[in-house]
């Protein structure tokens, strides 16, 4: 009976509605509005971030689209990195 309950969002999780569909991630690939996520996890890397990338949402940030992904270091503390969909260049994380 648990498991169907809602889980609550995490704090600073951006607003389900504010990510895109699968079919709407397709559509801003095609239309080379957002750069694919494995360069987008390859830019990650290149700024010195090696934990796993557990999860990766496109989503919307006023106009721009980034790349919000859930990062998981070996320690076991769970992290955030944003990267711009347009050119892979990180806004923040840690």
């Amino acid at each position: 009976m648990l498991g169907l309950l809602p889980v609550p969002a995490l704090a600073g999780d951006p607003p389900d509605r504010a990510c895109l569909t699968k079919t709407e991630q397709r559509a801003a690939a095609a239309a080379h509005k957002a750069i694919p996520l494995a360069q987008a996890i390859k830019s990650l890397r290149e700024h010195g971030h090696r934990d796993e990338v557990i999860q990766a949402r496109l989503c919307r940030h006023g106009d721009d689209l980034v790349y919000v992904l859930t990062l998981l270091a070996g320690s076991g503390k769970v992290t955030r990195a944003t990267v711009d969909a347009a050119n892979g260049e990180l806004r923040n994380g840690q």
